[in-house]
C-alpha cells in the first residue's frame, strides 16, 4: 500500500480520535463500548483483529531485523496507531 495512503489515513484518524478523546475523554471512549451488547461485540472484534496483527508485527518485524516491542505496545496503548506507524515505517519490499 503506497505510504501516502496509510499517511492520510493515520492523519484522518488521528483527528477523528483527538475528537472522540476531547468530547469523551480517553477512558469515555472505552466505556461507551461497554455500554450496550453491540458495543461489546465491536470491542471485542477490534481486540480480536488487534491481536492478530500484532502477531503479524512481531513476525515481520523479526524476520526484517527489526524491534517488533516499541509496535506493539503503541498497539496496546492505542490501537490502530500501532499497525499503521508500523506500515509507514516499514522498508518497502525489494521487487
Amino acid at each position: 500500500m503506497p505510504k501516502i495512503v496509510l499517511g492520510i489515513t493515520l492523519l484522518l484518524f488521528g483527528a477523528l480520535s483527538g475528537l472522540a478523546v476531547q468530547q469523551h475523554g480517553y477512558s469515555g471512549v472505552l466505556m461507551y463500548q461497554m455500554q450496550t451488547f453491540a458495543g461489546q461485540q465491536v470491542f471485542a472484534d477490534l481486540t480480536i483483529a488487534l491481536t492478530l496483527i500484532m502477531i503479524w508485527i512481531y513476525r515481520d518485524a523479526k524476520a526484517l531485523n527489526r524491534n517488533p516491542w516499541p509496535w506493539i505496545v503503541v498497539t496496546l496503548i492505542l490501537g490502530s496507531f500501532g499497525p499503521l506507524g508500523y506500515l509507514i515505517s516499514r522498508p518497502a519490499q525489494q521487487k
